[in-house]
């Protein structure tokens, strides 16, 4: 019997591979209010506001959560200062009031203040433009729980980056946006909205869509893994599959009111002490916006913007990509930055409104939502900052086929997992390194990973408070978390995802592959074979990105990672060609 009040389970915020499986069968066996395509920041987003809401939602990934656009940011919330300079006050307005909420009361535990230096490089009428553009900022909501701006003397200025050439800038000014880790992030809102009572999965791909005329009244699945298939039923539907959004549509076999553009973004990851500075910088150049932002013992460097009409699955950053990064920061520093300085290269790829811009730097980075069909909405478009505001709209459209009321929405200010106790937990960091019997920089490091959650995954592996091998910035307890609690289904999920070992470390995490795979293989049932296979995969796919990164071609770069399988052995990956 299906029915709506039907719980397989009780809510949980534990995605582990017992809940994973149970999910399978509550997919298949449960009539939904609502179901979410696509686990990435807005899927996220959509999934928290309807759960909020008191609705039966589920949030289906066809891969792995954030796996896609949603992992491979700059690394910020931010207010959108360049959207000024576009006279679009609505959308920098928004974004400053999001990053607020986030950055006081959702999440603090994982976006953080960050200090930014914008260097200047004439003296009179850019200082002048620019104090009037951060004191709109700053009046619009970006110094709130941040200082306002403050101009800076060349000197002031190379006092804060001191990297610097002194002949790159005349002067500068100092700002605050925030830092987030977005895989992350999007996967705590995910669990979030699994605590409120949806229904969240991974390695769940759609392959058709069922009709009752020209109302959608469910999607066809296939469990990316094992290759199982089911019909997943509900009142309605949101595409938020960003850069497929039109692939999802086509498969539909409705009217797009739009279409999606891909944009391709590659940043690069250099230690630390390859540059001297203690804040964030943004640089301004003639094809795209340089930041040089400060990731642990890192500097992430980026990005570009190029088009892209590949594999959206993995847009291969190339040489070309990588010279051109490194070319506009040696312009600007005093120590040349090389390539054997670089630890790790990732590329993603911005889903833009298409039709706004012939060039992709000035397409829309509004977002927009429509009912394309009876029971049918898609959403693309937006900011990363703004996720909470795109999934609530999403949620505003799709309850016009929602046959049960709809109350308003509830997430500004409902914090995530992690956010409650944040602050006096980071106030009471010494005690509580003491309480672990681990170092300040340890404890630190895990609060602001998994903020109040911390004793939880201590308490997944009381043993395994020691290092990666490979990887000594993370624990292994924290990788038995991320399958017991945070859905990882496979060795990539943990290394790429759950940690950031993949951009972190030159070897890319194969020199840590064979210890996390030793550890996740019992709780995953993996037998010998199957851990081998996943360690030979990850390796692959690993080396094909190296591979990439050398060639100077798009079209090159790609081949070399088409040359590679993706773990999910029975995923449709010709829905990533367009």
């Amino acid at each position: 019997m299906k029915g709506r009040l039907i719980m397989a389970f009780h809510p949980t915020s534990t995605l582990s591979p017992e809940v994973h499986k149970e999910s399978w069968e509550k997919l298949g066996n449960e009539h939904f209010d609502l179901v979410i395509i696509g686990g990435g920041s807005v899927g996220a987003g959509a999934a928290l506001d309807a759960a909020t809401r008191g609705l039966n939602v589920a949030v289906i990934e066809a891969r792995d959560f954030a796996a896609g656009t949603s992992s491979r940011s700059s690394k910020m919330f931010h207010g959108g200062l360049r959207y000024l300079a576009m006279f679009d006050f609505a959308l920098v307005a928004e974004s400053l009031h999001e990053r607020e909420l986030s950055m006081s009361a959702l999440a603090p535990h994982l976006v953080t203040p960050l200090r930014f230096l914008f260097p200047l490089t004439h003296p009179v009428w850019e200082r002048v433009m620019m104090f009037c553009g951060f004191a709109l900022y700053d009046l619009m909501g970006g110094a709130k729980t941040v200082p306002f701006q403050k101009h800076l003397s060349r000197k002031g200025a190379l006092r804060l980056a001191p990297g610097l050439k002194k002949d790159a800038l005349v002067g500068g000014v100092r700002y605050f946006d925030t830092l987030v880790d977005d895989a992350r992030h999007t996967m705590t809102v995910l669990r979030t909205a699994a605590h409120y009572g949806a229904t969240v999965r991974n390695s769940t791909q759609v392959t058709g869509f069922e009709k009752d005329g020209d109302r959608v009244t469910g999607v066809h699945v296939q469990d990316s893994d094992t290759g199982d298939t089911t019909t997943i039923h509900a009142d309605a539907f949101i595409n938020a599959t960003g850069v497929w959004t039109n692939e999802i549509q086509e498969l539909a076999d409705v009217d797009a009111k739009f279409t999606v553009h891909a944009s391709k973004g590659v940043h690069i990851v250099i230690p630390k002490d390859r540059f001297e500075g203690d804040a964030a910088i943004c640089f301004v150049t003639e094809k795209s916006v340089l930041f040089v932002i400060p990731w642990g013992n890192y500097w992430i460097v980026g990005t570009t913007d190029t088009d892209w009409d590949m594999d959206r699955a993995d847009p291969a950053p190339t040489a070309t990509d990588i010279n051109y990064i490194l070319d506009e920061l040696n312009s600007r520093v005093s120590r040349q930055i090389t390539h054997d300085d670089i630890v790790g290269v990732y590329s993603g790829l911005r889903p833009l409104l298409a039709g706004k811009s012939d060039t992709t730097t000035n397409l829309s980075r509004n977002h927009a939502v429509a009912r394309v069909a009876p029971g049918l909405v898609s959403v693309a478009g937006g900011k990363y900052t703004t996720y909470r505001v795109i999934g609530k709209d999403a949620v505003d459209k799709a309850a016009e086929d929602i046959k049960i009321r709809v109350p308003e929405s509830v997430t500004d200010h409902t914090p995530i997992l992690g956010a409650d106790g944040f602050q006096a937990l980071k106030n009471s960091l010494p005690a509580l390194a003491k309480r672990l019997g681990v170092s300040e920089k340890v404890a630190d490091h895990l609060i602001h990973r998994y903020g109040s959650l911390v004793d939880n995954v201590v308490a997944a592996d009381p043993d395994g408070l020691k290092p990666i091998p490979g990887a000594p910035d993370y624990l292994e307890a924290e990788v038995r978390y991320g399958v017991t609690h945070e859905g990882a289904q496979h060795l990539e999920d943990i290394l790429a995802r759950r940690t950031r070992i993949t951009m972190e470390y030159d070897h890319r995490g194969i020199d840590s592959a064979e210890a996390v795979a030793d550890i996740i293989a019992p709780l995953l049932g993996w037998d010998d074979e199957t851990k081998r296979a996943e360690i030979e995969s990850f390796t692959s796919r690993m080396k094909g990105q190296l591979a990439a990164e050398k060639e100077l071609t798009d079209a090159a770069a790609n081949a070399r990672l088409e040359e590679v399988s993706d773990p999910r052995t029975h995923l449709d990956e010709s829905q990533d060609e367009q």
